[in-house]
């Protein structure tokens, strides 16, 4: 870690000035107002890393309680982080320091609270890192158990805005807990994930139930030698389930920012799947999913459900129920939720879980609902008053039970009584103790549940195309 006070010419003139007055009260500066971080693959890179900044989802919350660094003027913190090795580099520079009542920040425990022992001491050591430690990931991932490999095209933009195909090889590499090369590589990796993923906090990695699953990229180089390089990962922990049986809860996910939005975080999940469909687990879970990890996440699990049999005759029942009239000129709307032998039916078959299933079923009835503006009225209702239920049915005199119509397949419609279950992840929403102010407030949480159906609607739908040899604009 280089460090280094930026001089002045007017230094020594100031220096000799006598001034009387009050002292000028440190106001201090935000971490994320001085700091950038490049993630560089190779010194070229370190030279010129501008195209490789990376956007930290909270870096105040590293310094101090409020955020901020005090004692330095004109403080400006260069950190860059090797794609190969994953250590790490910082430069600090400012004009000057001092303390000004409220002390001066310890730049380097801070940052070591972040890069551990990844932070190197000198800009030579990190680039000499590129070179010696060039296998790092390779020799890491050497013993792991290769889950699947996939051919992806890239598209790759130039200075010139000209744009270029790239193929590659990935492959997901399966590593278990409470192995050095594991432990090794994940330590490395914490960096990334502190700052990358919101609330994200180290796994034990020496525990044994914990997995770690590695998206890897393949590459020969000029010398014809194979190079691995570091897409993502996720962890995942194996829970014991009563009373033969284990679930797996996703706990971690990252894909470097270079390579989002490019399909490998779908692939991953897909490869987790199949290992929870393969090893007949009990279901697969995400702890506390973040939105657009959870966008990702119901796309897939609604495109599995388009190509699963068992399910159809039942969503294309509570489609043709929409379908029948304005459901506002009836006294009773539907929730038209799945029954409960096609939520089992999902979890044994998919692994997925029956709250996950609800938030696709939706999605599901959207897609059947073709042309979808003739029926909007409809679909909004049936959101509606599931909303409704979920937020104010406890408080509505249900005392948690409700009545909802159900698609049964030996009758048009069954009934069935519902109590929200204790894993399941309750409602936080805070509502208004005003009547006008609380449907106000229901109206919002409606319309945006009904984007986000409509935007996962879009994207499986195109996938399903694809995926039939459909040619899509």
């Amino acid at each position: 870690m280089g460090q280094k006070q930026r001089g002045s010419s007017d230094d020594n003139e100031v220096k000799k000035r006598r001034r009387v007055g009050f002292s000028v009260i440190d106001d201090g500066v935000e971490a994320k107002d001085c700091i950038t971080i490049y993630l560089v693959s190779s010194k070229e890179e370190f030279d010129a890393p501008e195209s490789f900044v990376i956007h930290p989802v909270d870096l105040n919350n590293f310094f101090n309680d409020d955020g901020k660094i005090y004692g330095y003027e004109g403080l400006k913190i260069t950190i860059w982080v090797s794609s190969i090795s994953f250590y790490s580099y910082a430069d600090i520079a400012f004009l000057s320091s001092s303390d000004r009542g409220k002390g001066i920040t310890d730049l380097k425990s801070a940052l070591q609270t972040i890069f551990a022992e990844t932070l190197v001491d000198s800009k030579d050591e990190f680039l000499q890192k590129f070179m010696v430690d060039n296998d790092f990931l390779r020799t890491n991932i050497s013993e792991g158990e290769v889950l699947k490999h996939k051919a992806f095209t890239e598209k790759i933009c130039d200075s010139n805005q000209h744009t270029d195909s790239s193929a590659s090889n990935v492959e997901v590499v399966r590593l278990v807990g409470g192995n050095m090369a594991t432990g090794q590589l994940y330590s490395h990796l914490i960096p990334l994930t502190l700052l990358l993923v919101d609330g994200s906090s180290p796994i034990d990695v020496t525990d044994s139930q914990w997995e770690m699953y590695v998206v890897c990229q393949k590459t020969t180089d000029q010398q014809g030698e194979i190079q691995y390089g570091l897409i993502g990962f996720s962890a995942v922990y194996r829970f014991y389930h009563y009373p033969d049986d284990s679930r797996l809860r996703l706990s971690q996910i990252l894909v470097l920012p270079r390579y989002q939005h490019k399909g490998y975080g779908r692939f991953l999940l897909e490869v987790l799947y199949d290992v929870a469909i393969a090893e007949n687990v009990f279901d697969f879970t995400v702890e506390e999913p973040l939105d657009h990890f959870q966008h990702v996440r119901t796309c897939v699990d609604t495109l599995r459900l388009l190509r699963f049999d068992p399910i159809q005759n039942i969503v294309t029942k509570a489609v043709s129920l929409l379908k029948q009239g304005k459901l506002s000129k009836k006294t009773h709307c539907p929730r038209l939720l799945p029954p409960l032998s096609a939520v089992e039916d999902v979890r044994k078959s998919l692994k997925i879980n029956k709250q996950q299933f609800l938030q696709c079923w939706e999605v599901l009835i959207y897609i059947g609902l073709d042309p979808i503006d003739k029926y909007t009225e409809n679909f909004v209702s049936i959101i509606s008053n599931r909303v409704k239920y979920d937020i104010l049915g406890k408080d509505s005199g249900t005392s948690g039970k409700q009545l909802f119509d159900v698609p049964s397949d030996d009758q048009e419609m069954s009934f069935v009584m519902f109590r929200s279950e204790a894993n399941e992840a309750s409602n936080t929403v805070q509502m208004d103790d005003n009547l006008a102010n609380q449907e106000e407030q229901l109206q919002k949480l409606v319309l945006e549940r009904v984007n986000q159906i409509k935007l996962i609607a879009e994207k499986v739908t195109q996938l399903h195309l694809e995926n039939k040899g459909v040619a899509v604009d």
